[in-house]
This record gives C-alpha cells, structure tokens and sequence, in this order.
C-alpha cells in the first residue's frame, strides 16, 4: 500500500541561487517511481506516495542523489511521512490559530535534538520570541516574523546545528503540506 510523504528542500531557489524548477522535481520524484507527486510553493516542498518501503532517510538519499546528478549541486533533504507531519502540526506548543503564519516557524531536523544541545542560550534575553521542540522539530515564535528574529539568527548558529540537517517553514506551508499529506 502506497504512503505519503513530503520532501522538504534545503536552500534552493534562494536569490536565484541554487535554482530547481518545481516541474523538474516532480519529474525526478517520478523518475524515481514515486507517484501523486505535487509541489507547494518555489521553495522545495512536494508530496508524493511511495509504495517501496523505503524509510525517510532512504527516500531522501535518493532524491539527494537524483537531484546532484540532474542539476550538479548538492541539495540537503529530509523525507517525512504524512502521519508525522500532522503529528508535528498537533503537537505545536503555541496558539497557532492566533497567530499569523509568518509568526510561527517549524525547522525540521534530520535526527532528534534535546534541550542540551541549547542550554547557552539566554532564552529571556530573546523575549517575547520563543522556541520549543518537538519530535525531530523546532517551534519558533517570532511575532515580527523570521527575518527580523534575533532568535532565529541564534538558534541557527553552527554550533547548535553542528551535525544537523536542518530546514524551516512558515506555520502556512506547515498546514499546506499537513492538507496535501492527508490527500
């Protein structure tokens, strides 16, 4: 039986740099026998149902691998099911139907992450902007949005992040691709 996912895209289409037109990622998903494949937004987002029992991090290699061959750069990316997505979406921390959704942010992480791994920040020095984690996520409140977000720029840090793969979305797009999973 089939299973939807979503690939989430890692610094493409920024400033006409690392450009992958959303037509030629459907094409490689299928290419790579995935089906139902559809793209939100410019920025690399697609949901596609897969029937080979890959895992994420499967998926994901080989849509790496396809899109370094196809474009000749590298593109980090993280392969998520339907069901987590929805998952990371109920479990947001914060009142996001109060909010407008460039003031909430989740940045999806390619393996877990812990409290530890934070500790130096001065978290009230950042108030009112806010994180919490979740389950391979980060939940970032930034009322003036991402990039006015002192937080976002500490959080982003290479030493918080060393090891990581790591991409972030506005709550809209988050909802979006929770719909578009659902099917």
């Amino acid at each position: 039986m089939p299973k939807r996912y979503a690939a989430l895209l890692r610094g493409i289409n920024v400033s006409g740099h690392r450009k992958v037109p959303m037509a030629e990622l459907r094409t490689l998903l299928t290419e790579l026998g995935h089906g139902d494949v559809r793209t939100w937004l410019q920025s690399g987002n697609a949901v596609f149902t897969s029937g080979s029992g890959a895992d994420e991090n499967e998926l994901a290699v080989a849509l790496e691998a396809a899109l370094e061959k196809h474009f000749g750069f590298r593109v980090d990316c993280l392969v998520r099911s339907g069901g987590y997505l929805r998952a990371v979406a109920d479990a947001c921390p914060f009142p996001a139907a109060e909010l407008e959704g460039r003031q909430l942010h989740v940045t999806f992480f390619s393996a877990p992450v812990d409290e530890d791994r934070f500790a130096a920040l001065d978290r009230p020095a950042f108030l009112p902007e806010e994180f919490r984690l979740g389950d391979r996520a980060l939940y970032l409140y930034a009322p003036d949005g991402l990039g006015r977000s002192r937080l976002a720029e500490a959080l982003g840090r290479p030493a918080l992040v060393k090891g990581l793969v790591g991409t972030s979305r506005n709550w809209n797009t988050v909802v979006k691709l929770v719909e578009m999973a659902d099917g």
